[in-house]
């Protein structure tokens, strides 16, 4: 395999572990928003049911782990280690890219992770640029066959590829494919961003074409701009596109309106369980995290688990505090502006 293409997975891996890669400026709006607090809440703590389901398996709660590497030596270690605690907890598993899979198969031992994690959901990843450079339903079935996985996502990320050295600039002409992507795999498949925001009017354009899910991947957790910045010069050059991109909340919200039946992922800058109660409270059917189980699993499953259930824990005691037993309860709370005088 060429020296490139590993070397920028493990590139980005270091970036995101030491450099400066979150928004500075741009926050998801959560912040912004409260649950109603509730002093009587008429719920038991020990009875909170976050049970959900995704992909036909079930979840323990409604937390997948976000798409993060894949391709490098360092990511089989990562990857087995955050399938591992995936499986003991209960909870989904997003990969990273595996466009280096399909081009070099010697890489997909680093990402075949199902081993470890038999019994809950994963998914596989493609960017929508590679369906101009020839892939197509054969190439996204080979990537889900590979790994087992229940589903893939076509990752949209045209700032993120703008600032990659040799990054793909061509997003012409990819609706046409987009639709027909979904019939002609005939497997599920996700649509998603990488941290700038997926667009409620394409949300919109493509719910009804067979889209299992749609991950809004709002703006205010990790920038990949920012990522590919530090990667290829050693500096942020272009602050300003490096905070561009759809808060969390607005995206989330806005693709709730514009297709209300869609199954949407809130992911970009989930810190907490009270930020993921917030979100299924928002419209989200689930909740994806990446960056702050990074470092925990270059230490061990343990740890990333640890991180895990304490969101599991703290989205049980907001829910809790906010009166809702069960996720369809959770639903139907309206969250409240937060009063910036408070």
């Amino acid at each position: 395999m060429p020296d490139d293409a590993p070397t920028r997975k493990r590139r980005h891996v270091d970036a995101c572990l030491a450099g400066p890669v979150t928004y500075r400026t741009r926050t998801t709006g959560f912040e912004r928003i409260d649950l109603p607090y509730r002093a009587l809440p008429e719920t038991d703590l020990a009875t909170i049911d976050v049970r959900t389901s995704f992909l036909r398996r079930p979840l323990a709660a409604p937390l997948l782990i976000g798409a993060m590497t894949g391709g490098a030596d360092l990511s089989a270690t990562l990857n087995a280690r955050l399938a591992t605690a995936a499986q003991r907890v209960g909870v989904g598993m997003m990969l990273g890219s595996q466009r280096v899979m399909l081009e070099h198969p010697e890489a997909t031992a680093t990402f075949a992770v199902r081993e470890h994690a038999p019994d809950v959901p994963i998914v596989g990843n493609l960017g929508v640029a590679q369906l101009r450079r020839g892939f197509g339903p054969e190439e996204v079935r080979r990537a889900i066959d590979a790994v087992d996985a229940d589903a893939l996502a076509l990752h949209a990320n045209p700032l993120q590829e703008a600032m990659q050295d040799g990054g793909d600039g061509d997003f012409r002409e990819l609706l046409p494919a987009l639709r027909a992507l979904p019939a002609a795999v005939g497997r599920p498949l996700l649509l998603k961003e990488v941290g700038h925001g997926l667009a409620a009017d394409l949300v919109a354009h493509l719910a009804p074409h067979g889209y299992a899910a749609f991950d809004v991947a709002g703006a205010g957790g990790t920038s990949w701009a920012r990522v590919e910045q530090w990667v290829r010069f050693g500096e942020v050059r272009s602050e300003d596109l490096a905070e561009w991109g759809i808060p969390t909340l607005r995206a989330l919200r806005e693709a709730r309106a514009a297709a209300p039946a869609a199954t949407l992922i809130a992911s970009g800058g989930i810190r907490s369980g009270l930020d993921v109660a917030k979100a299924i409270a928002s419209g989200a059917d689930l909740v994806a995290v990446a960056l702050p189980l990074l470092e925990p699993a270059t230490r061990s499953v343990d740890a990333v688990e640890a991180v895990l259930r304490r969101y599991v824990a703290d989205l049980r005691v907001a829910m809790h505090g906010a009166g809702a037993s069960d996720l369809a309860a959770l639903r139907r709370i309206a969250p409240i502006p937060r009063d910036a005088t408070a």
